[in-house]
C-alpha cells in the first residue's frame, strides 16, 4: 500500500508547480477582523474590486510601498498558492506583471504565519526568510 501512495504522490506532484508563498498586506484592524471572524473579504479596496489583492515575494516590497507609504501597524500574511490555486487567478496588473488575486474569502485556516510589518526609516521592513 505504501509503495502505491508513493505512486500517486509522485504523479500529483508532476502535475503541480512547487509551491510558492503569496503575501498579503493588512492593516492592524484588517488583520483583528480576519482573526476575529475567521474570514474576510478583505480591505476596502479589495472589497471594491471583488477580489482579495495578494503579491509575490517580488512584489509585496512595491506594493508596500505604494499603496501603505507611510502606514505603521501593519501585518504580513503568508499564503500557500497551491492550496489556494482554485480560487486565484494570476491577473495582469502594475507594470504588466501578473498578480494572484483570490476569487473568495480569505479565511484564518489559509494563513501559514503572520508578522509584524515594521515602517523604518527607508520604507517597510520584510523579513529575510521570505521566498
Amino acid at each position: 500500500m505504501a509503495k502505491a501512495q508513493a505512486a500517486l504522490d509522485v504523479g500529483a506532484r508532476a502535475r503541480h508547480s512547487p509551491a510558492m508563498l503569496i503575501y498579503k498586506i493588512f492593516r492592524a484592524p484588517e488583520w483583528a477582523e480576519l482573526q476575529t471572524a475567521g474570514e474576510t473579504l478583505g480591505a476596502p479596496v479589495d472589497r471594491a474590486d471583488g477580489y482579495v489583492h495578494i503579491s509575490t515575494a517580488t512584489q509585496v516590497a512595491e506594493t508596500a510601498a505604494k499603496h501603505f507609504a507611510d502606514e505603521a501597524d501593519l501585518v504580513l500574511l503568508a499564503l500557500d498558492s497551491i492550496a489556494l490555486e482554485q480560487d486565484l487567478k494570476w491577473e495582469v496588473s502594475r507594470g504588466g506583471a501578473k498578480f494572484p488575486h483570490l476569487y473568495r474569502a480569505l479565511r484564518m485556516d489559509d494563513v501559514l504565519w503572520h508578522r509584524p510589518l515594521p515602517l523604518g526609516n527607508d520604507g517597510h521592513e520584510f523579513p529575510k526568510d521570505m521566498s
